[in-house]
């Protein structure tokens, strides 16, 4: 494949469109890729190890003997710190290739978040592949463009070899129009369309959020280090912002208002934390029905 390294070529673009993810190679050189892992290092007693199970959902194919382990707020670290995850924030090869895949006016939705695992930790079940429908994550085209909602963006600190497991996706299910059947998630039958990327220290991922994608368990004798920053297109929104609430947004007169009002007064995001009520109607009076998670 043809790379220009600030520059998405025509060769990513149809490999991003048939197959739902682009691996660019090499983009970090060792002395970067130290810089992050150092600044990881200085903080690692923030981490959490996640309960084993928790992401694995009861797959025998996905069981590990922990959990991952991850760590986020980095843009927010202090500036010894902080520095690197800002540069990769709006790293060039990033910057061409989502106002591509995403258009002009992209932004972080949520992220940066590491994730991390030793040898043994589980894998996640596969997820995605637009089930159900997210508005926030859909992949569409039209008049040549792809509009891509919701890219995530993973920077490799570890080498990921063949059968090291990692990050696994199903290719081309970002656009598939059928249901997936659930050996497949669990990998108790992946019929053989479950891939792993094989990335190097200093590659750099992207994928359709909308894609079936997941982890394997992790098997490599060396620590497992992906940096991920979730962007998404101009008009979407998956983690809800600051200002999610009526009062948060408009003041305090919200409060005023009755459920019904304030249900169709919340910020945008899909992932709320079971904050955001939904609205019925019979034609004659609508209600609020139940708070969404």
């Amino acid at each position: 494949m043809r790379y220009e390294h600030h520059q998405v070529s025509a060769e990513e673009m149809y490999f991003f469109d048939l197959r739902g993810y682009l691996v660019v190679p090499g983009i970090l050189g060792s002395d970067e890729i130290d810089a992050v892992n150092r600044a990881l290092d200085a903080k690692m007693s923030d981490a959490v190890t996640l309960e084993a199970g928790s992401l694995s959902g009861g797959a025998e194919n996905l069981t590990g003997d922990s959990g991952r382990t991850q760590i986020t707020g980095m843009l927010g670290w202090e500036p010894e710190h902080r520095a690197p995850f800002r540069r990769l924030l709006v790293h060039p090869v990033v910057v061409s290739r989502l106002n591509a895949f995403t258009g002009r006016g992209f932004r972080l939705d949520h992220g940066p978040l590491l994730i991390s695992g030793r040898k043994g930790a589980e894998g996640h079940r596969l997820h995605g592949s637009g089930e159900p429908f997210g508005q926030s994550v859909t992949y569409h085209q039209q008049n040549g463009r792809i509009y891509c909602r919701g890219v995530t963006v993973a920077w490799q600190l570890a080498d990921c070899g063949p059968g090291d497991g990692g990050f696994a996706i199903v290719p081309g299910s970002h656009k598939t129009r059928e249901p997936t059947p659930d050996d497949v998630r669990t990998l108790n039958d992946d019929m053989g369309l479950v891939e792993q990327p094989v990335m190097r220290a200093g590659d750099v991922l992207f994928f359709a959020e909308t894609a079936t994608h997941g982890t394997l368990p992790w098997q490599a004798d060396h620590e497992r280090r992906s940096v991920l920053y979730k962007y998404a297109a101009r008009g979407a929104a998956r983690a809800v912002g600051k200002y999610f609430t009526p009062e948060d947004r408009l003041g305090d007169w919200t409060k005023e208002l009755t459920p019904e009002q304030q249900a169709v007064l919340y910020g945008p995001g899909v992932h709320h934390g079971g904050r955001l009520t939904f609205l019925d109607s019979d034609g004659e009076k609508a209600w609020v029905v139940n708070t969404g998670t």
